[in-house]
């Protein structure tokens, strides 16, 4: 599990309560939706490393041994 750096944050009661009732909606807690909110504004700044593209599937390969025929 990544680390994770712990802060106070001081929010007004009716900004709260607005993120409160986002994160239900989204079956989330109040901290997993600031984390999803803060890690959607950071990748739509262009703030966040950009990650390798996974390595693509090996080929397939749809010969059977018995359809290699040896040249003659």
């Amino acid at each position: 599990m990544a680390n994770k750096k712990s802060f106070v944050l001081r929010i007004d009661e009716e900004t709260y309560e607005a993120l409160e009732k986002w994160a239900a909606d989204e079956f989330r807690s109040v901290n997993g939706q600031l984390e999803w909110i803060i890690a959607r504004a950071l990748r739509e700044a262009g703030r966040t490393p950009r990650k390798p593209p996974p390595p693509p599937p090996p080929a397939e390969d749809n010969y059977s041994p018995s359809d290699i025929t040896p040249s003659s």
